[in-house]
C-alpha cells in the first residue's frame, strides 16, 4: 500500500517561504445574481460510495475507508473558471489577488527563463518550484508573460481566498469534497478515474498529466506541457471536463477536520504535474491540501450552487 505522505510535486505552500501573512478583508463583491449560469450542470444527488481502499491510495491522506454518503442535488460548473471569466471579475470589482499582495507566486521550473532561474528563489526541498516575483493570474510565468493566448485555459495563481471571493461575486460557492467527488465519478461506482479504471483506454488520453520522468522530462504525449484549455479531453458522464489533471481545484472543506485550528483547505483532481511515480493524485478519490493564502501555477477552481 502506498505510504507517500506529501504531494510537493504538485502542491507547494507559502509556508515553505517565511513571509508575513496578509490579512484578508471580508468580501464586498456579492453580486446578487448567478453569473456564467449556462456552464452549470444539474446534479440530482443520491447515495454513492466515497473514498477508496485501493492499494494505490494514500492512507495518510484519509482517502479511505470507503463509506456510503448521501448527496443533495446541486449545480456544478462543467469546467474550471477560465482566465476570461476571472478577467471579467477583476474588471468589474478591481479585485487584487493574494499573490499580487504578496508580490510573487510559485512557478514550475520548466516555464522560467534562464534569467529567472538564476535570480528567483528556488525551494530547496522541492527544487522544481521557484517563488517568482510578479507571477500573477494575468502573467502566469512572471513579468513578460501573458494570458492573451490562454483565455480559455484555467485561471492560475489563485488562493483559496481568491476562489471563494470569485464564487461569491458569481452567486455561487466552492464545492464540498463530497459534492466534488460525486460529480467527478459521473455515476460510475468505485472507479479510479472519471471514465473508468484504465488510465489510457484504447491508448487515448483522457486527462492532462505528466508523461515521462518527473521532473526532468515531460514527453507531452497528451499534447500539453502546462495547462490545457478548460474544456479539453472527453467529459465524464455528467458532462464535466478535466475532473482529473490539468489544475488542482479548491474545495470548501478543511483538509483535516479533526484538527481544531486547521489551516489547510482541501484540493481535488490533481494537475498537469501529477505522475504515477511521484504524485498519483489524479484519481477521483485522491486528496491534497494547501494553506488558504497559497497560490501556484497549477491551482485553479470551479464553482457550484445550491438548487
Amino acid at each position: 500500500m502506498n505510504t507517500n505522505k506529501t504531494c510537493s510535486c504538485c502542491s507547494v505552500s507559502r509556508t515553505d517561504i517565511s513571509q508575513t501573512n496578509h490579512s484578508i478583508a471580508p468580501s464586498d463583491y456579492w453580486g446578487g445574481k448567478i453569473r456564467f449560469k449556462d456552464k452549470m450542470v444539474y446534479i440530482s444527488g443520491g447515495d454513492f460510495l466515497m473514498g477508496t481502499d485501493d492499494e494505490e491510495g494514500f492512507p495518510s491522506d484519509r482517502e479511505g475507508p470507503v463509506r456510503n454518503v448521501k448527496v443533495e442535488p446541486f449545480y456544478i460548473d462543467n469546467h474550471t473558471v477560465t482566465n476570461k471569466e476571472f478577467k471579467q471579475f477583476v474588471e468589474e470589482t478591481n479585485y487584487q489577488t493574494v499573490a499580487e499582495k504578496f508580490g510573487w507566486s510559485f512557478v514550475f521550473h520548466e516555464f522560467l527563463t534562464l534569467e529567472q532561474l538564476n535570480n528567483e528563489k528556488q525551494l530547496q526541498n522541492v527544487p522544481w518550484w521557484y517563488a517568482v516575483r510578479d507571477a500573477f493570474w494575468y502573467q502566469p510565468e512572471g513579468s513578460g508573460s501573458t494570458i492573451e493566448q490562454r483565455l480559455d485555459h484555467p485561471v492560475l495563481h489563485v488562493s483559496w481566498h481568491d476562489a471563494n471571493t470569485f464564487c461569491e461575486w458569481a452567486g455561487k460557492r466552492l464545492p464540498t469534497e463530497i459534492e466534488w467527488e460525486f460529480a467527478a465519478r459521473g455515476g460510475l461506482e468505485q472507479k479510479k478515474y472519471p471514465w473508468g479504471d484504465e488510465l489510457t483506454p484504447d491508448e487515448k488520453h483522457y486527462c492532462n498529466i505528466w508523461q515521462g520522468k518527473f521532473p526532468q522530462y515531460n514527453s507531452k504525449e497528451d499534447g500539453y506541457l502546462g495547462t490545457a484549455p478548460a474544456k479539453s479531453f472527453p467529459p465524464n458522464n455528467y458532462g464535466l471536463y478535466n475532473m482529473s489533471g490539468n489544475v488542482w481545484e479548491w474545495c470548501s472543506d478543511w483538509f483535516n477536520k479533526d484538527i481544531e485550528h486547521s489551516t489547510q483547505k482541501s484540493m481535488r483532481g490533481g494537475s498537469y504535474l501529477c505522475h504515477k511515480s511521484y504524485c498519483n493524485r489524479y484519481r477521483v478519490a485522491a486528496r491534497s491540501s494547501n494553506t488558504m493564502d497559497s497560490s501556484s501555477g497549477n491551482i485553479g477552481f470551479r464553482c457550484v450552487s445550491d438548487v
